[in-house]
């Protein structure tokens, strides 16, 4: 009957509206007749009395369905029009209702101790097709987003906020607190050490030790005459391979070697200057101004970011993305590891179990000034008409069922009646 209806334009509490009046006028027809032939024979006394409590059953719920929407006949009775009169009302008991028996802390921790979050999560982003979901959904979010830094205002809006920081940016005095903490507990030794092994691999290679020899023979002219300049340079690339050797080992075995300790004295120097030398810090800044207000570098920054941008643009377009892919990966073995690894999950669920009460406490009140605040920015005619639209076809049975039980009851009270009076 619904469908039909529905294909008809009709919505269905029209239709039931149509039986319940059909029904009262039924009552008011059957009451006219039961009356005219009740002088005739007993029984259309009875047929009487139910038509009478019928139409009275009819009436009185008519009456209490219309008065939760608007005023009957448009009269303004007392205690009519209750759902538009009360509305603001109506929409502080929901939320209160809501807060209490859905967001309550005890209730959310409940919940929450009764849900495995963390290996939900794990086992839904484990399942390939998930991870490729996801991956597909932030593929779009950032094809939006590139598109989006392709505009002319956004490009000029990212490069100020960039020039503007690196402007703000003291390079020597940063380089300087950089460097500071790369010495701390002489770490920098090990980039000496580093430094060291690759000089001994140097000196050791042939190539290297020819260019020297190479070197040195041309510095010594005066034994080209006599043949000897390469004997002579070859002598000298062995001397100086032995003495750099035997330094390389002198420092790798003694921590407080001289040049250790001068390679300290010129790093700690060099990290005075670069926080404290107010000429080598506006030799910087200016370096630094030059550089930033340079065209060309401004040309170059701005093809690098075009692209970039397109390079993504094109990444993200193809159904072969790489970024979707690695994406989709990294989703999927995320949850391949939340799986595997009980306790990550446990600190998971634990942080949200801690959470919940304070994300509970701090947006509760928000949720339910937000609810009353709908309610009471809705348009109470507009409201009317939806509750009466969905709920409009129940509440007309309470009329139909008003005439039927109404006239039952006065049907048995007539009988009785009847019954008593006999008796008497």
């Amino acid at each position: 009957m619904n469908g039909r209806a529905a294909e008809q334009g009709v919505h269905p509490a029209a239709g039931m509206k149509r039986v319940a009046l059909a029904l009262l006028l039924g009552a008011a027809l059957l009451y006219l007749l039961a009356t005219w032939q009740r002088p005739h024979h007993a029984a259309w006394g009875y047929v009487a009395a139910f038509a009478e409590a019928a139409m009275v059953g009819a009436i009185a719920d008519w009456f209490a369905v219309v008065a939760l929407f608007r005023h009957p006949l448009g009269l303004p009775v007392p205690h009519t029009a209750i759902i538009p009169a009360n509305k603001d009302r109506i929409g502080a008991n929901l939320a209160d209702f809501l807060l209490q028996h859905f967001l309550s802390q005890e209730q959310v921790l409940a919940r929450l101790q009764g849900l495995d979050v963390a290996g939900r999560v794990a086992d839904w982003l484990a399942r390939p097709a998930n991870a490729e979901r996801v991956a597909a959904r932030l593929a779009e979010v950032a094809r939006w987003g590139v598109g989006a830094l392709h505009d002319e205002r956004v490009r000029q809006f990212v490069a100020g906020l960039a020039q503007a920081g690196l402007a703000r940016v003291d390079v020597t005095r940063l380089s300087g607190r950089v460097l500071e903490a790369m010495t701390h507990e002489r770490r920098h030794q090990e980039l000496l050490d580093g430094v060291l092994v690759q000089i001994a691999r140097l000196m050791g290679d042939e190539g290297v030790q020819e260019s020297i020899t190479e070197a040195i023979a041309r510095e010594v002219k005066a034994l080209k005459v006599v043949g000897l300049d390469q004997v002579a340079a070859r002598l000298a690339t062995r001397k100086v391979v032995i003495i750099v050797a035997r330094t390389i080992i002198d420092m790798a075995d003694d921590p407080a070697h001289v040049l250790r300790q001068r390679f300290d004295e010129l790093v700690a120097q060099y990290v005075e200057r670069l926080q404290h030398d107010e000429a080598l810090h506006a030799r910087a800044e200016r370096a630094k101004a030059e550089l930033l207000a340079s065209p060309a570098v401004g040309e170059y920054v701005n093809q690098l970011w075009s692209e970039l941008l397109a390079w993504l643009q094109e990444d993200l377009a193809r159904p072969d993305s790489s970024l979707r892919q690695r994406i989709a990966e990294a989703a999927q073995g995320l949850g391949e590891r939340l799986r595997t690894d009980a306790e990550i999950r446990g600190w998971i669920n634990a942080e949200l179990q801690a959470a919940a009460p304070r994300l509970v406490a701090r947006y509760r009140e928000d949720v339910r000034d937000y609810i009353v605040e709908r309610v009471r920015a809705w348009d109470a005619a507009e409201m009317t008409g939806e509750l009466e639209r969905h709920i409009g076809r129940d509440l007309q049975f309470i009329r139909i069922n008003g005439t039927l039980v109404g006239g039952l009851v006065g049907l048995a009270i007539h009988t009785a009646t009847e019954l008593l009076r006999r008796l008497g």
